[in-house]
């Protein structure tokens, strides 16, 4: 495990991975169980039996009886891959980020282990972590978290031919669900799993995202950001 040091206040770019390289979703019902789980653990109450109680309430709802919501961590972007999660985070209060995983990757566990009749951790240990020390790096690891992970899914060749045709796989992108691509470029409002601040005023507008996008995606230069 690789978790650099930061505080309150600190950016992190977060990886975690599924054990073996396996899958740590394998259907639509469970993406979409992970948007959720972006939401509801992301709150020092946790009910354990949330997805009983929230159960044909809407996706994000909160039953009337829980305390007022209070956030882990902000969550500024992320993706959900086949086999791992891209994260980035500012931590708001000691030890946030490492409950809000920890919260995660129980569940995740937990849910998978009950559904596919399965023992074991999901995840290939605890998360691992950078930590984000300049303007430069936030744009370009928000870049990479969002727009370089989803648009390794376009096709059987991934990436290249994303920056082939960069064009249509942008817009093929924007509809990916289990990703925040879709609230920086434009095409969602309001989310509630996403908290943009600093990012917001960096990326203020989708063209803004999209054209240095663009420039970092051909470029195709990550050097540090990249996990070993």
């Amino acid at each position: 495990m690789r978790v650099e040091p930061f505080t309150t206040g600190s950016y992190v770019h977060v990886l975690k991975r599924g054990a073996r390289g396996l899958d740590i979703v394998r259907d639509e019902s469970d993406r979409w169980r992970f948007l959720r789980l972006l939401f509801f653990m992301n709150d020092e109450y946790v009910d354990f039996n949330w997805a009983v109680v929230t159960k044909g309430m809407g996706l994000f709802s909160r039953p009337q009886g829980w305390p007022e919501r209070k956030p882990l961590v902000n969550i500024l972007c992320y993706t959900l891959m086949p086999n791992h999660i891209h994260l980035l985070l500012k931590e708001i209060r000691k030890g946030g980020t490492s409950l809000f995983m920890k919260k995660i990757g129980q569940s995740m566990t937990e849910h998978a282990n009950k559904k596919y009749k399965e023992k074991g951790s999901l995840f290939q240990g605890a998360y691992k972590s950078k930590t984000v020390t300049t303007s430069e790096y936030l744009r370009h690891v928000a870049v990479y978290v969002m727009v370089k992970n989803v648009l390794e899914l376009y096709s059987k060749e991934g990436l290249k031919e994303a920056q082939d045709d960069f064009d249509d796989a942008w817009s093929w992108a924007v509809t990916y669900p289990f990703s925040s691509f879709g609230d920086y470029a434009g095409v969602r409002d309001n989310s509630p799993i996403i908290s943009k601040e600093i990012l917001g005023e960096v990326f203020d507008t989708s063209q803004k995202f999209k054209s240095f996008s663009r420039e970092v995606i051909l470029g195709g230069k990550w050097g540090p950001i990249e996990f070993e």
